[in-house]
């Protein structure tokens, strides 16, 4: 997928690694949040950021428009009474205003117009005091010239404004107005009055320049958008109610990069979106706010396995093109270039990602219930997690970007298929993403760009901080470049088939400290790199063992090193930890339980009982791979990942050697030829199809990727 080059000054601000947020949530109450003041430094931080994407004026808050000589409007079903000295003019059903000003509007209109089309350089302030006003054939608010135009909402009021579903242009070729309130200029809604808009021929309210909001109780249902700026969409306050079949929420300038953005700083959301419930056309920055979001009907009941799903190393075929309706949008939360988040409470069910963004994503606080057919946060390019509260609920891969770095908070992620997943960068596994005779066709300025920033991005993910819980059926941690972990706490559960692994890299996985345990199936098994810092053990068993089957380690000493239950079936289990060092003696434990609480299943120190053990051993290396017979050799534990069969001692686990099936018998000779086709396939250098057929001549049936 071509990457959106475009970034917001903002995105390089917050992905610098001396920005750090310390923003915590505390309860929600309906749909509203409340969130903990940050630390002042950030919260200045962040001020200047929000400052750089949104400007707001003294007219922009509400004031109290009788101190400033207005003009009264009173509506009467088909006529209106007002002063003869205003600036009105009302003819054909159409109630125009001339001039800059303040118009107070009360009472109906039944099939009229409001329309402003001011002739000086003043702000147009539109008071709605409980007001109805419906148009047939076209928007019941145009504000067609002005220099800025403000709403007014009248605190205990409540005004509604609609549109027809079909509408009567001056001219066939306009395409415009489009929306039940639409404004050609700035316009802002203020106030603490009910708003309830409905857009039936295309879009709720619409800007062509800047859409802002600081306050009110705005109900939108439109047929199209909700909320739509071209410029910009910003909100520090208000309660908001959006059902829309398109987007939700809006900005669509994409030919100027400072804007097309979106800023929320506050507010309540509850969207409801056929397409997109929040969409910036280039950044999106949120600092607060609650938001429930239901968008494309929400994530499927079952989520099927991913139909690209190929074996490690794979070339895969070109996507086939699709219509315009098969690739409809259906995103949470989506931006074309940065997505930069310090706090909020989120719940979003979505059918496809719920977090996305075409450039950089970062997380720096926030509380995420994130349930979604596709990924939980997605990033064409780096994603960062500073803080938060993440759980992904649902999902087809958890977490994915071409670089990711986790740098705090609790993660806690379920997916049908790989939990986190490094998908790309630079730096990809041998004989992949190769360029070709068509790619190279770009014009010389493109293809510095393109270099430049693929200079700037690794395949990498790093974990440095943060309490990290994985649940997946495919691989647990997925990457295509490197593994860097320095800090945290990593668990992963899963998966409990051979095709896929815990820990799948093509690269290096070093640790240099934090906690890793990492328990599935033993077909596709990877551990800690040999030269990696901090020592690691390796566990596999001849049988699957049942999930919440405790593992207990501990030095000679008695002192706990781990005492873990997973949470699925396993056959594997690889445990990283500062408290583990070569030349020490330990023991390895299955079964028995603990009186102590656990978290995720890891249990506190102390308190393991009557399990039984399997074995006395010494770390002499950086990673000690083990079986029930002792310390033996690893099968495979670099790159691209592999069979285990090497350590295994006389019979391989039941359910066969290499993630083959149950009952396979292989030789040593056998498993070798075997591990050489999977290799050539990883590189590239063979096809699925080639490799299944020499696996064929093995006597190895080998499965078909669905």
């Amino acid at each position: 997928m071509a990457k959106n080059k475009r970034m917001f000054k903002l995105a390089a601000t917050l992905l610098s690694a001396s920005l750090l947020f310390a923003c915590s949530n505390e309860t929600i109450d309906n749909q509203a949040s409340e969130t903990a003041t940050a630390d002042p430094v950030i919260a200045e931080e962040m001020t200047a950021l929000v400052n750089e994407a949104v400007v707001y004026g003294e007219d922009d808050e509400y004031t109290d428009w009788e101190d400033e000589s207005p003009f009264e409007v009173e509506l009467n079903g088909t006529d209106a009474d007002f002063a003869s000295t205003s600036a009105i003019i009302y003819e054909d059903n159409v109630l125009t205003i001339k001039a800059g000003g303040t118009y107070v509007f009360s009472g109906s209109l039944d099939d009229d117009q409001i329309v402003v089309d001011s002739e000086d350089k003043k702000t147009v302030r539109l008071v709605l005091n409980g007001v109805e006003i419906n148009s047939s054939d076209s928007s019941a608010i145009y504000v067609k010239d002005a220099e800025k135009a403000v709403i007014s909402l009248v605190e205990d009021t409540e005004n509604s404004i609609s549109d027809g579903s079909e509408y009567v242009f001056e001219d066939s070729s306009e395409d415009e107005p489009d929306a039940a309130i639409f404004s050609k200029a700035d316009l802002t809604i203020n106030g603490s009055g009910k708003l309830a808009v409905t857009g039936n021929y295309n879009d709720g309210i619409a800007s062509k320049d800047e859409l802002k909001i600081t306050g009110g109780d705005i109900q939108v249902t439109a047929a199209d958008d909700g909320l739509k700026g071209r410029d910009l969409v910003a909100v520090k306050a208000g309660t908001f109610a959006i059902k829309a079949g398109g987007d939700g929420i809006k900005s669509t300038n994409d030919e100027d990069a400072t804007k097309g953005s979106i800023a929320l700083e506050g507010g309540t959301f509850d969207i409801t979106s056929g397409n997109d419930g929040i969409q910036a056309e280039t950044s999106l920055l949120i600092t607060d706010g609650a938001y429930t979001i239901a968008a494309g009907g929400g994530s499927p009941e079952t989520i099927e396995a991913a139909a690209g799903d190929v074996m490690p190393g794979t070339l895969q075929e070109a996507p086939v093109e699709t219509t315009e309706e098969e690739t409809e949008s259906t995103k949470g939360i989506k931006a074309g270039s940065a997505i930069e988040v310090s706090g909020g409470v989120f719940a979003i069910d979505s059918l496809d990602d719920a977090v996305h963004s075409n450039g950089d994503v970062v997380i720096a606080g926030g509380q995420w219930d994130l349930a979604t057919g596709d990924d939980g946060v997605h990033a064409d390019a780096s994603l960062v997690i500073k803080d938060g509260l993440l759980a992904v609920t649902k999902s087809n891969e958890g977490i994915e970007g071409d670089q990711i770095t986790i740098d705090g908070g609790t993660i806690d992620v379920t997916a049908t298929d790989d939990g986190i997943n490094v998908s790309g960068g630079t730096s990809m596994a041998p004989g992949m993403g190769q360029e070709t005779e068509e790619t190279a066709e770009t014009t010389e300025t493109e293809t510095e760009t393109e270099t430049e920033t693929e200079q700037e991005l690794v395949t990498l993910l790093t974990i440095n901080e943060g309490a990290v819980t994985v649940d997946a059926s495919g691989d647990g941690i997925d990457s295509n470049g490197s593994i860097e972990m320095t800090g945290g706490m990593v668990i992963v559960n899963g998966p409990t088939e051979n095709m896929n692994g815990s820990l799948d890299y093509d690269g290096d996985l070093n640790v240099t400290g934090g906690t890793l345990i990492a328990a599935g199936s033993s077909g596709m098994l990877q551990a800690a790199s040999e030269d990696s810092d901090q020592a690691s053990v390796v566990m596999t068993f001849p049988e699957t063992q049942a999930a919440g089957t405790i593992v207990h380690l501990q030095d000679s000493e008695g002192n706990n090193i781990a005492t873990f239950a997973p949470a699925k079936d396993y056959q594997a289990i690889m445990i990283s930890s500062p408290d583990l060092s070569v030349d020490s003696s330990y023991t390895f434990s299955s079964g028995g339980t603990s009186a102590e609480e656990q978290t995720n299943g890891l249990y506190a120190d102390g308190g393991y009982e009557g399990g039984t053990k399997i074995l006395d051993f010494a770390i002499t290396e950086q990673v000690t791979w083990l079986n029930e017979s002792g310390v033996t050799e690893a099968g495979s534990s670099g790159a691209g990942g592999g069979p285990a069969g090497g350590g295994f001692s006389g019979t391989p686990p039941e359910g066969g050697a290499g993630g083959m099936p149950p009952g396979t018998d292989m030789d040593e000779e056998t498993m070798e030829k075997m591990q050489a086709i999977r290799e050539q396939q990883m590189n590239g250098t063979i096809t699925e199809e080639e490799a299944r057929e020499q696996m064929a001549e093995l006597g190895i049936e080998m499965p078909e990727r669905q």
